[in-house]
């Protein structure tokens, strides 16, 4: 038998075709997707002779929910798919790709995934950890893993999770040391710190009352599984600020996360950053031009900073910094204005800080899908500096929306994995996933050689 030219991209194209007919086949219990029309002395292709780059290439292009079905049909695709290097060349590819996309809906402690290629329609994700009747908060997502906490008690639950694989960790309690008599604020952040490869959550907590602008810093290492304090000296007097203004939940960016705090003395507002690697906090710098009269916030736009400066007029400026940290290189991207909107609303558009959000830029780059009013989302298109709204059904309303993309990213100590998933099957069914999959391989590489 001619060996397939392997490398041509239409090879692995139907190739990959043909094993998403297999995993069909295989659900429905067929022990041959089409008996009749493979030939008896047509020689088989077993399994784990494929080359591992054309594995590698076609895996990477499969949904995780079909990849994880895949691992059951043998020891080496199971080994293939669990390794740590496929798991980051599948998240790489996905980013760089834009593939595997979706929207995270969170109504209270509903949430809901949306696909980013369609953006149609919504569908809960059932059972996510720590599901609280009004009390879950989510922290923004990052390489597939979810932060969610419950915030109304004062040991203060958390849990990591990833929706994909349907794996949580629940992270160890770390009680918050409120000294008597006070109220607490808690802001969370959650990231990914490149450095030590590992992802972190952090938690910042401000007393009121006796001890108004007190604040204590905990930060959570998932490799550790542990918690560690910051000493009160190691704390700037920005972050004693940050509280009464900015947002909950910090955005991640350069391995970084990033809130808003107001200047001292009534001045321009600051960009308050806590890097994840060295675990210190930091000024951002900012643009120049920038009007102090303008309400900031700060958001990630697919991996960089974005940083959104609202005015009274009813004009947003979304800017971005396309080389972290050096402030030369912060961009306006586009700006937003009352009329675009007004196309889709009758309401007028002179709306308060944080109103309006940039998720993510269409595949083509011409669109960028906006979140307006915790309700509605638009396709804002730039060369007609107009807005489209986006109609998706069974969507909660109001919602909070981020991007969220799926992977294989893995939690450490085995906690909340799947049973489907954590249990190998029994020899005689995995041997018959083998012999079906070998035989569907066989059968369509021989066509291919034709």
């Amino acid at each position: 038998m001619t060996r397939p030219n392997v490398g041509e991209n239409s090879c692995q194209s139907r190739l990959k075709q043909y094993l998403m007919t297999y995993t069909k086949a295989r659900d429905r219990s067929s022990p041959d997707p089409n008996p009749a029309s493979q030939p008896s002395d047509m020689p088989k292709l077993e399994l784990d002779n494929l080359p591992s780059d054309v594995i590698t290439d076609i895996l990477c292009q499969l949904p995780v929910k079909t990849l994880l079905r895949f691992r059951c049909a043998s020891k080496r695709w199971r080994s293939e798919i669990d390794s740590p290097d496929f798991i980051k060349l599948y998240l790489s590819h996905s980013l760089a790709t834009k593939s595997n996309l979706s929207l995270i809906l969170q109504r209270w402690s509903d949430l809901y995934s949306v696909e980013f290629d369609s953006v149609r329609a919504a569908t809960e994700l059932i059972n996510p950890p720590l599901k609280d009747e009004i009390c879950t908060g989510v922290s923004l997502s990052c390489n597939g893993l979810v932060a969610v906490w419950k915030n109304y008690r004062q040991d203060q639950e958390l849990a990591l999770w990833n929706p994909s694989t349907r794996k949580h960790q629940i992270l160890p309690v770390m009680p918050v040391e409120a000294p008597k008599g006070s109220t607490l604020t808690t802001f969370y952040g959650f990231g990914h710190d490149p450095i030590s490869d590992d992802y972190k959550v952090v938690r910042m907590v401000q007393f009121d009352g006796d001890h108004h602008g007190s604040v204590q810093v905990r930060v959570y290492s998932l490799k550790t599984n542990s918690w560690r304090g910051m000493k009160d000296d190691a704390i700037p007097y920005f972050v004693h600020n940050l509280f009464p203004y900015g947002r909950g939940c910090g955005a991640l960016a350069s391995g970084a996360l990033h809130w808003v705090a107001p200047g001292e003395s009534g001045g321009c507002c600051v960009i308050v950053a806590f890097d994840l690697g060295v675990e210190e906090f930091r000024i951002v710098p900012q643009p120049d031009g920038v009007d102090s009269g303008s309400k900031v916030d700060v958001v990630v736009l697919e991996g960089r900073l974005c940083m959104l400066c609202n005015y009274d007029s009813g004009c947003v400026d979304v800017w971005v910094m396309k080389e972290y940290g050096l402030k030369e290189s912060w961009t306006k991207v586009f700006e937003v204005s009352r009329d675009c909107f007004d196309v889709c609303s009758q309401s007028s558009f002179n709306r308060n800080f944080g109103q309006v959000k940039p998720l993510a830029y269409s595949k083509s780059g011409d669109k960028i899908l906006l979140e307006v009013d915790m309700d509605k989302l638009l396709w804002y298109d730039f060369r007609r500096k107009r807005a489209e709204r986006v109609r998706i059904e069974g969507a909660p309303i109001p919602f909070s929306a981020d991007v969220y993309v799926e992977s294989l990213v893995p939690l450490g100590g085995g906690g909340g994995m799947d049973r489907k998933t954590q249990q190998p099957p029994e020899e005689k069914k995995k041997s018959k996933r083998k012999k079906i999959m070998d035989d569907f391989l066989s059968k369509y590489f021989n066509k291919l050689t034709l």
